[in-house]
């Protein structure tokens, strides 16, 4: 039978960059949820290796070896030993390269399905470290919980996740380098999140949010691409909106609402006034 998992977007609520180690990688301190939306990853036992991507953005990536869901596949298997012939459907609905994690959560779809087509379990160390090593947001995407997340993304505190709000995700269709915005960082040791408070509502999240925390990425981001600086004022702009902020390096901003019916409202608007963004309305839980 085949398995299916869910590759839901995730979205950095705050990010602080808070000091760079000797390696080169970045410590950060994060607030991170996940979104309604995402891709799909089927998992199908066959007679030989297949790997077929489709859905409205698959013409934005390749199916070679580079691909996330074919390195945890590798790495799965290294690991594992086995090497049962596999047909792997990815549909593909996240913009790539965008800041929400999207081939991250497709790997970690992956693996999360490969434990469960062989029984293996995700508390596993061996997997966890697996899971690092195809990227620093794989570990959050395989717990797939909204999260503190500190370090390079290894560190991980799960939150109640009880709390829901509404999200508009909204990508101008510009790509942005990970590795060009964090070069561009006018500072690497920013103070770190304050201490989370309990949250009655989205509305309290939001006030927190927009009161105590940023996203370090965002200033270098839009130098690179100014496009961000437009798609965050337009959600600025819109009726009910209680914050508006970059997820991850870009280009993909987000704005948080009270509840889903409100971010669709808002969506809808923003759609027709920017054909040419990718706009999503969904739920969001912390």
């Amino acid at each position: 039978m085949p398995v299916v998992e869910e590759a839901r977007a995730k979205v950095n609520l705050a990010l602080h960059v808070v000091g760079r180690r000797p390696d080169g990688y970045h410590d950060l301190d994060m607030l991170v949820a996940f979104a309604g939306i995402g891709d799909t990853v089927t998992l199908t036992p066959g007679d030989a290796d297949r790997f077929v991507i489709d859905g409205p953005m698959a013409g934005d990536l390749r199916a070679d070896g580079d691909n996330l869901v074919l390195r945890a596949l590798r790495g799965f298997r290294e690991l594992d030993g086995r090497t049962d012939p596999l047909a792997i459907g990815l549909v593909k609905r996240l913009p790539v390269a965008s800041g929400i994690g999207g081939g991250s959560a497709d790997a970690a779809a992956t693996l999360r399905g490969l434990c469960r087509l062989y029984g293996r379990s995700l508390d596993d160390p061996a997997i966890t470290a697996l899971a690092l090593s195809l990227g620093a947001d794989v570990p959050m995407c395989l717990d797939g919980r909204p999260a503190r997340v500190a370090g390079v993304g290894e560190r991980i505190a799960p939150t109640a996740g009880k709390l829901a709000f509404g999200l508009l995700l909204v990508n101008p269709r510009v790509g942005v380098s990970t590795p060009a915005v964090f070069r561009a960082l006018g500072r690497r040791d920013n103070p770190p999140l304050p201490a989370l408070p309990a949250f009655g509502t989205g509305t309290d999240l939001a006030a927190f949010l927009a009161a105590g925390t940023r996203n370090d990425l965002e200033p270098p981001a839009k130098a690179i691409a100014p496009a961000i600086a437009d798609v965050l004022a337009a959600l600025a702009d819109l009726p009910g909106v209680r914050l508006a902020r970059m997820s991850g390096s870009g280009a993909t901003c987000f704005g948080l609402f009270d509840d889903e019916a409100d971010a669709r409202m808002a969506g809808a608007r923003l759609a027709a006034d920017h054909p040419g963004w990718w706009v999503e309305p969904t739920e969001g839980r912390f």
